[in-house]
C-alpha cells in the first residue's frame, strides 16, 4: 500500500427529516447565498423545508445553475456575492449545483486577474468562502469531497478544480430526496458512482487489500440497489444504501494508498463539452473502450472484479477480465444507459481527433501511470463509436 494523508473535515447530517437541521450549522449572522438549479426543489417540497430551517436567516437566491455548471452563470452568481456581500454558501441541489458552489467559494476569495485561471492554471484553493449542501440527488459525492468540474459553453471546455478549502462544512443527507427524481437521473447517478468506483479501483495491485474491499463492496452495494431504486424511488431501505455509496464512491477514503486512473472522466468530459451528452452517459461510452485498450495492463485486476463483483469463476484471467467488462456494459445498458457515442449523435466524425488536439495543447498524459498520450485517447474514443 502506497503512503497517504487522508483528513475529510465534512460533517455528515444522514437520515430521514434532518433537512430541518440546517439552521444548527449555519451561523446566527451569516448572510447567505442559497443557490439551486432549474427550479425542481420548489416542486418536490425541498425548497419549503429549506426555507423553513432559514427562517431566521439573511437569505438571498440565486437559481439557475445548469446540469454542466456553467461558468458565465457562476459568474453571475459571483456579482451577487461581492454586490451583497455573502459570507456563506449554501447549494441545495446535486452534483453540479454544488459543484458550481465550490467554484464560487473559491472565486469569492480568489485575487487574480479572473476566475478562470482556477481552472486552466490548476490553482488549488486553500481556504474558500465557508458553504454547506442539501444533497438533491445522489451520484457525483460532491457533498463530501473537495473537487469540482466547471464547464464553459463559450470555449467548449470542461475543467477540474480542487483544494483543501473546498470541502463542504457540512451536508444534508435525507434519502427520501429521491422519490420525486426522474428515472433519467437515477440511472445516471448509478452509473456516474459506479464509475467513480471503478476509477480509483481498476488499477494495479499495491497490496491495499482493505481498499480494494472497500471498493468491492461499493459496487456489489450498487449493483443490489439498482433494479429497486429504478422500480419504487420510495424504497427507503434501497434509497438509503444508493445514496452512501455515491457519497462513499468519492468522498476519498477508497483512494487512499492506491493509484488512480480518470483516464474515463478526463475523455468523459469532453464528450459532454462537446456535445451536451450527460456526464454519466459520457463514462458508460468510455469505460468498455478503455478497458479493452489497456487490457493487458489491468486484466489482473478485471478478472479480480470479475471473480468478486460479477461472480465469473470460470476460465482463464483473460476470459473473467473480458466478461467482466462485458458484464459492466450490461449492467449500464440495464440501467437504460447507451454505451456508444453514435447512440447520442451523429455529428461524432472528427471527435476523437478533437480529444487528440486538446490533451496535447494541454500536455496532458492519462491514466495510473500517466502513460497514455493524446494518441491513445484518440483511438480509445474512436473506439467508443
Amino acid at each position: 500500500m502506497n503512503n497517504f494523508d487522508f483528513k475529510n473535515p465534512t460533517k455528515i447530517i444522514f437520515g430521514k427529516d434532518t433537512i430541518k437541521n440546517i439552521k444548527e450549522e449555519i451561523p446566527a449572522d451569516a448572510k447567505v447565498l442559497l443557490l439551486y438549479g432549474g427550479g425542481s426543489i420548489k416542486k418536490n417540497g425541498i425548497y419549503e423545508q429549506v426555507k423553513t430551517a432559514l427562517a431566521n436567516v439573511d437569505v438571498i437566491e440565486f437559481g439557475g445553475i445548469p446540469a454542466n455548471p456553467e461558468y458565465a452563470t457562476l459568474m453571475d452568481a459571483l456579482k451577487v456575492i461581492k454586490d451583497e456581500k455573502i459570507t456563506y454558501l449554501l447549494a441545495v441541489g446535486g452534483g453540479s449545483v454544488i459543484d458550481g458552489t465550490k467554484f464560487l467559494s473559491a472565486a469569492a476569495v480568489y485575487d487574480g486577474d479572473t476566475p478562470w485561471d482556477i481552472l486552466t492554471k490548476n490553482i488549488r484553493t486553500e481556504k474558500g468562502m465557508p458553504f454547506g449542501t442539501v444533497l438533491t440527488l445522489p451520484a457525483t459525492g460532491s457533498e463530501m469531497n473537495s473537487g469540482a468540474v466547471i464547464t464553459r459553453e463559450e470555449t467548449k471546455e470542461k475543467l477540474a478544480m480542487g483544494g483543501p478549502g473546498l470541502f463542504p462544512v457540512f451536508s444534508i443527507l435525507d434519502p427520501q430526496v429521491i422519490t420525486s427524481i426522474p428515472q433519467r437521473q437515477l440511472a445516471n447517478g448509478l452509473t456516474d458512482a459506479f464509475t467513480h468506483v471503478l476509477e480509483q479501483y481498476m488499477t494495479y495491485s499495491v497490496g491495499a487489500l482493505l481498499q480494494d474491499r472497500f471498493a468491492e463492496s461499493i459496487l456489489q452495494t450498487l449493483v443490489e440497489v439498482a433494479p429497486k431504486v429504478l422500480k419504487d424511488p420510495t424504497d427507503y431501505q434501497a434509497a438509503s444504501n444508493f445514496m452512501w455509496s455515491c457519497t462513499m464512491a468519492l468522498n476519498g477514503l477508497i483512494q487512499k494508498g492506491v493509484p488512480g486512473d480518470w483516464a474515463i472522466h478526463m475523455m468523459g468530459h469532453e464528450l459532454t463539452a462537446l456535445f451536451g451528452i450527460d456526464h454519466a452517459r459520457t463514462l458508460a461510452v468510455i469505460t468498455p473502450s478503455h478497458y479493452k485498450y489497456n487490457f493487458e495492463a489491468k486484466k489482473e485486476k478485471l478478472a479480480q472484479y470479475g471473480e468478486r463483483v460479477w461472480n465469473i469463476t470460470e476460465g482463464s484471467i483473460d476470459d473473467k477480465a473480458y466478461e467482466a467488462i462485458a458484464k459492466t456494459e450490461a449492467f449500464f445498458q440495464e440501467l437504460g444507459i447507451d454505451t456508444k457515442l453514435s447512440d447520442y449523435t451523429d455529428n461524432f466524425e472528427g471527435t476523437a481527433e478533437e480529444v487528440e488536439k486538446r490533451f496535447t495543447e494541454r500536455g496532458w498524459k492519462l491514466g495510473e501511470r500517466q502513460a497514455l498520450l493524446p494518441e491513445d485517447a484518440k483511438k480509445i474514443v474512436r473506439m467508443a463509436y
